[in-house]
This record gives structure tokens, sequence and C-alpha cells, in this order.
């Protein structure tokens, strides 16, 4: 007898609908799974016997021929078991085949029968109901994940058991309900965190804001306990609220993954905060079996990297299309998949290998050039595809500020010593600009990009490092000396040591004035 029923099949995060054909002949005993199965579908053989007798049924002793079509396309995972039990028991005389049209099934057999959820179910109930499917039975765990999409009738399956009286109509299964919409956006605003809880560290709290509302990366530079990773993992909560299509597309996403939760859509904008061992193929996507890497997990969200020197070269390289083109394409000899990729990139550093640069109370322990050799990737360079051109903000995190021979330190509610220090280093901004910030904060004068500054004797490598490549003070001016130790005569005629290393206070930096 000859059966055919639905399933899907995951390509990136778009799906494909796959048509099960089972046909029960003589000529043979066992089980002949064909049309390109990876492993895990050809081991669904014992997975379904199992069940069938765990369920009370019995396999058939003729051939049992599963041709799972298009037969050129990769087969992968165990969501096939479900549509292929449920189309041999159908070609067994043991299901309705009448109950087969137009429905999709999708679901990972256990060996007593059970149902249990697979990864993936969101793109393939947008695929069934575009190519016209009206029913879908998935496991219970991926019910709520599946009714997101209108127009598709979506049932919590608990059993192999339970699928066949529900097809014959011995048994009813209640159709699974999207969340709530008004649930859904109050669910938005809650947070664990709040970037309103941070008290101080006004500066740094203003470039995230104009990250935020720009979309545009941000690298923070401070000692340890300056608050970086606390203002980083509350950058999410300044963001809008996910529209109904980035909500669709970002939980896509996580449904491959397998990340997706039993609430449905994803109401909050993700936050990835990888760590620095990660490789390639984590961060950007891929494998033999592709999956999102930690990129297109932040899509819509924020990718946090800290300790950034820590992270391999070529792991940062390959940052550098995603940051541009707002996707990955991954192409491998067997497969080829375009993930997306829009994601705002936030980085913390230290300023130095023992991270106490310029502390107001902490004496660093490292020598002038360790703190080059460790600034090197991430400072003024003169290639065109340094890391540091990628980030369109740059501030600098102080635990405290010094005055009058004493330190004065802020503290925000969140508990993170030293968390609301004043920054006082010029960011670099978005679209090119610059932006000089005075003591209290102000913003003093925005500096266009493709000029240049001219300053006092003590802003040259400082104020390089902390406005960017495209501002360097004149060399005729004898401000800019990066060789460490030694000292230098300025135009007045005062002598000084030329070790000015990155992020100088501000009152160090002297009167600026614009050169076209």
């Amino acid at each position: 007898m000859f059966v055919k029923t639905f399933a899907g099949a995951v390509v990136g995060i778009d799906a494909v609908t796959v048509t099960v054909e089972v046909n029960i002949a003589g000529g043979g005993l066992g089980l002949y799974l064909v049309g390109l199965p990876d492993n895990a579908v050809k081991e669904s053989e014992q997975r379904i016997r199992a069940a069938f007798e765990n369920s009370g049924e019995h396999m058939s002793g003729k051939k049992v021929v599963v041709n799972l079509a298009p037969a050129d396309l990769r087969k992968e995972g165990a969501a096939f078991d479900l549509p292929i039990a449920v189309g041999i028991l159908a070609a067994m005389g043991r299901i309705e085949t009448g109950a087969l049209a137009d429905t999709l099934f999708a679901g990972e057999l256990s060996l007593d029968g059970s149902v249990k959820p697979v990864r993936g179910i969101l793109p393939v109930a947008i695929q069934a109901r575009h190519d016209g499917v009206k029913r879908l039975v998935v496991p219970a765990a991926n019910a709520a994940e599946a009714a997101v999409v209108e127009g598709v009738e979506v049932f919590g399956a608990g059993s192999l058991k339970e699928v066949a009286a529900f097809l014959n109509g011995e048994a009813e299964i209640a159709p699974a309900v999207a969340a709530a919409d008004k649930t859904a956006v109050a669910e938005a605003g809650r947070y664990d965190e709040d970037f309103a809880d941070v008290k101080g560290q006004a500066h740094v709290k203003r470039a995230l804001e104009i990250a935020a509302a720009g979309g545009h990366n941000v690298l923070m530079i401070g000692s340890p306990g300056s608050g970086k990773t606390m203002l980083a993992r509350r950058m999410p909560t300044i963001l809008p609220p996910l529209s109904s299509e980035e909500a669709l597309e970002t939980t896509k996403i996580h449904s491959v993954a397998g990340l997706a939760g039993s609430e449905g859509l994803l109401s909050r904008r993700p936050f990835r905060s990888p760590h620095h061992t990660v490789s390639q193929v984590a961060l950007i996507g891929g494998g033999q079996s592709p999956h999102p890497g930690e990129v297109s997990l932040a899509h819509n969200g924020v990718l946090f990297l800290d300790e950034l020197p820590e992270f391999g070269r070529s792991a940062l390289e390959v940052l550098r299309q995603p940051l541009e083109e707002k996707r990955i394409t991954v192409a491998r000899a067997r497969y080829r998949v375009l993930y997306p990729a829009n994601f705002t990139l936030v980085a913390a550093m230290n300023p130095c290998p023992c991270g106490y640069y310029n502390h107001p109370s902490k004496e660093c322990s490292c020598s002038s050039g360790a703190v080059q050799r460790y600034m090197a990737g991430f400072g003024p360079a003169d290639g065109p595809h340094r890391h540091a051109r990628r980030g369109d903000a740059r501030r600098s995190v102080r635990t405290g500020r010094r005055r009058a021979g004493r330190t004065e330190q802020r503290h925000s509610r969140t508990g993170v010593p030293g968390a609301g220090g004043a920054a006082r280093t010029l960011p670099r901004l978005c679209g090119g600009a610059y932006q000089r910030h005075d003591e209290r904060g102000d913003a003093a004068r925005i500096l266009p990009a493709g000029r240049r500054v001219v300053g006092a004797a003590g802003t040259g490598h400082a104020a390089a490092v902390a406005l960017g490549p495209c501002l360097r003070p004149d060399s005729e001016s004898g401000a800019h000396d990066c060789r460490p130790g030694g000292t230098r005569t300025d135009r007045s005629g005062r002598r000084g040591r030329s070790d000015q290393l990155p992020f100088a206070r501000p009152r160090e930096l002297g009167t600026m004035k614009i050169k076209n």
C-alpha cells in the first residue's frame, strides 16, 4: 500500500516541505530509507520499532520503503521520526489515510513512544503555511512556538499513541494558541537588569545612548571593576522593543539553533556574550551540520566581546564582513546558507596587561612598551583593516577621579565597585564626527571627520588614540612623539617625558583648535 504525508527540512533559517512517501509490498523484509538521509534519520528505524512496541503496535513483516522527496536535498535531524512512523501506520491500515491530507508532522520519537521537541519548528510552520498546509502536528513543547504563525492549526502531541488516536477521531487535542499581544508587550519591558540602575558614568552612558539610537558599535576601555560589563549587559534595555517582523526573524534563528523557549516569539532583544576562546565557526556559523553562530544569534540585539585583546586575531577578522553587510554567507562544498547578522557590537578591554594604567589609586606595573604592544591592534594604525576602525565609538571607563590630591569614588546601586566614575576621553562618535566633552559632561564641540587637531604638549599619543586615526596632531607641533621613554622639547621650550600613553586626562590635553 502506498501512502504519503509531509514533513519539514531546515535549510539555513528557512525550511523546505518534504514529502514522506511510504510503500509496503512483498518481496523482502526490513525498513529502507532513501532520499539522502543523514545518520540521525537512518537511526530513526530503531527508534520507530521501539516506539511501536511500547505503543501497542507492531512493525509490518513486509518490505517497507520510505522515500524523502526531494531526494537531492540532504535530510538532517530527528524531526522525521514522527512523520515516518505515521506514514508507516497509515500504510499498515492503522490510521485512516484521509486524515493525512494537508497535515504536516514533526517530532522526535523516544523509545517509549513519547514525542520529544525538535529545533526549527517556526520556519517549518512558516513554510507549511506558504505551501498551503492547513494543519500541523508537533511536539507539545513546540506548540506555542509554531502557533505564532497565523493561518495554520497547530496541535501539540505528547505521544505516538495520542497522535494515532487523534487522526482516527478517537481523541481530541486542543489547538495551540499563541500568547496574547498584551502579554508579549508587557514581557518585552521586563529585564532582570536595567540601564536606569547605573549611577554616575555620565559620559559612558551618553556614548551608549548614542550607539543605541544610531546602531553604532562601541569599544569601552577601563580598569577591572569600572563597570564595563555591567553597562554592556544593560544596553538592550534602552533599545526599542522588537517589531513583529524583527521578533519573527529573531525567533526563527533561535529556533533553528534549538534555543527558542516555550513562550512563542521572543519579546526581548538578544544579548550574546561568547567566551574569548570561541572559534571562527562558533562565532559566524557553519559546521558540518550548519548552525547559526553568535553573530546571528545576536541579530537585532547586542553582541558583547569582553576582554577583547584575548580573542584570537582570526576570530576578530571574520567580524569585518558581518559588521559591514549585516549578514553572513556560509559557503561549503555541500551547502551554502545565508544567516542575518544585524547586531550592535559592544567590546570591552583593559587599558594595559595588568589593567590599572591611569588608575586613580592603584599603580600600574606595566612598562610603556608593554602597554603599546597591548594596544597595538586596537589603537590608531596605518593599515586600512585594523580592528579599531570597525568601532564607531570609543569610551574609557574609570573607577574614580582624582581631585586636589584625593580620589573621589562613585558607586551604583548594582553593587559593582567603582561603577560610577567619570570618563574623560574624547569618544569617536557616529558618522566620522568627534565630540569633545568637558568635565561636566556637556558637549563642547563637534569635530567633523577629515580635520586635524593642533594642541599643546601632551595631546599627542593620547589624543591620537582617543580621537581615532583621522585626528592626529601635526608632527611639526612637537606634540606627537610615540617613542617610549626619554624627554622632548615642545614649542614653549619646556622639557618633559615623551612616554605619553593613551587616556590622558582632558585637563592635560591643553587648548585645542581646528585646523582645516
